[in-house]
């Protein structure tokens, strides 16, 4: 099992790998789920009753090739939700960067949970779009650094859709504005942090659009107390539906990662 963080160091975006999609048993299509507001703990238990149907299903691929017969496709999916306040904590991060007591949380709304990606303290809130994007890697490519790069830059040419020019940031992963060197106020609208496991996928990003952003105050984001952070409202100066986000956001997902979309129905959060 490998965990990454969304503080890991990036590297450059890979170049595509032209032999991939012709690889036997690969199945480019990603089933997405709008889930709306939905309970952390009920989005994290559905990503990892995905992981392990993923999981178990390349268990028995693998056994069906010791028997000399042929792999069935695994599936791919892309959670789309917003959550209640909640501050998660990745596996490397330190228990001292939530800055609130029990009962500071309990009269903010806030819940707290340590979870299993990498990395450090992280907000979700209300009128944030967080992507949990359960892929099977050999369906795509495996090379996570390049998968993390175009996580993001489905982000920035989203933003970009909206006039808001954006990058990355060197030694710090995420999507960032003011990025470049010298930059008087560089500032954090986008953040990773993922887990992999056997090349399949879980967790994922968490884009500010009218997220209110005070509640980033109460914790040192990522260990990073230099940077600010952002959001599309802030930057627009008016509300942005989460919905027209989305719908920006997913031709860049299948543009990028040269998949098929396909959207599933969802009448109720989890």
């Amino acid at each position: 099992m490998h965990t990454y963080s969304h503080c890991a160091e990036p590297v450059p975006l890979a170049a595509p790998d032209a032999t991939s999609a012709a690889l036997a048993g690969q199945n480019r299509k990603i089933q997405v789920e709008r889930l709306g507001l939905t309970p952390y703990e009920a989005a994290w238990g559905y990503q990892e009753q995905l992981l392990a149907d993923t999981l178990a299903h390349k268990t028995r691929n693998r056994q069906a090739a010791e028997a000399d017969l042929a792999p069935t496709a695994t599936a791919n999916y892309l959670l789309l939700v917003e959550h209640p306040h909640v501050y998660t904590l990745g596996k490397s991060g330190k228990p001292e960067h939530l800055l609130l007591t029990d009962q500071q949380l309990t009269a903010y709304g806030a819940t707290f949970h340590r979870i299993n990606r990498g990395g450090d303290i992280t907000y979700h809130g209300p009128g944030q779009l967080v992507g949990y994007p359960i892929l099977d890697l050999d369906n795509f490519f495996t090379d996570i650094h390049r998968y993390l790069r175009l996580l993001e830059e489905a982000v920035i040419t989203t933003l970009a859709d909206y006039g808001i020019h954006a990058g990355r940031i060197n030694g710090l992963t995420g999507v960032w504005l003011d990025y470049e060197d010298g930059a008087p106020n560089p500032r954090k609208i986008c953040a990773l942090g993922v887990k992999c496991s056997r090349w399949v996928t879980m967790h994922g990003f968490a884009l500010n659009v009218n997220t209110d952003l005070t509640y980033f105050g109460h914790i040192v984001p990522c260990g990073i107390t230099d940077k600010a952070v952002t959001s599309l409202q802030q930057e627009l100066g008016r509300t942005v539906p989460l919905s027209e986000v989305q719908d920006r956001l997913l031709p860049h997902l299948a543009r990028l990662f040269e998949a098929e979309l396909t959207e599933k129905l969802v009448n109720a959060s989890l």
